[in-house]
């Protein structure tokens, strides 16, 4: 496979028939080789316009949904985004390229282990991987740009109070067949706006039902 010509495909017959036109989006995923994220099993399904199973019953998202997860945050070279749900450590690689600090959580601490090697391994430096359950994280830390790369059947308050005023929550919600993209952000006031992204559906978060509290 020429990976090159594949990226490029990707670009184009992906993102882009997507509607992910933000050029600095787009420069991210050019630059950050995602054949190097993919299980060695899964190689000549890098680019491919499909999920990728990870292991644990989790998959690496399709292009176009990370396309349009990234868009949709606007982040900022001045922001610190939270990924919850590293997997493969691409989207938080990618996501890296934009904002100032990545924090990327996953339950699973070989995904974190792997996902901090792969990120390394690109050059992207301005990245901290932990193994966490997302849904025992506590307030300590405030965040421009959340990513949530796995649904839930309600909003989970915490994430929002993670936010810093003006920051951005990428959230699926709801539960097969009919999940629903969301952006919400958090107003200088408190209150927050909803905007509907898409339709998709997600594998579920793990624990999505049982918070505790755990220091970020």
């Amino acid at each position: 496979m020429n990976f090159d010509v594949a990226r490029t495909q990707m670009l184009g017959q992906q993102l882009r028939a997507w509607e992910v036109l933000d050029g600095r989006v787009l420069r991210a995923f050019a630059e950050t080789p995602r054949e190097r994220f993919v299980p060695s099993d899964y190689l000549e399904l890098a680019f491919a316009d499909a999920e990728i199973p990870l292991g644990h019953g989790q998959v690496m998202l399709a292009p176009k949904i990370e396309g349009r997860v990234l868009q949709a945050l606007e982040i900022e070279p001045i922001d610190d985004v939270l990924v919850v749900g590293a997997g493969s450590g691409y989207l938080t690689a990618c996501a890296a390229r934009l904002g100032r600090h990545v924090t990327s959580v996953d339950i699973f601490p070989d995904f974190a282990t792997a996902a901090q090697a792969k990120i390394a391994a690109a050059n992207v430096r301005n990245v901290e991987v932990r193994a966490a359950d997302a849904l025992t994280l506590s307030y300590t830390a405030r965040f421009d740009a959340i990513a949530v790369t796995a649904a839930v059947p309600e909003i989970d308050r915490r994430f929002i109070e993670m936010l810093r005023p003006q920051g951005r929550l990428f959230i699926v919600v709801g539960r097969a067949p009919a999940m629903e993209a969301q952006l919400i952000t958090l107003q200088p006031s408190g209150t927050t706006t909803t905007e509907s992204l898409f339709e998709t559906v997600l594998t579920p978060m793990i624990n999505a039902e049982r918070p505790e509290p755990f220091v970020l």
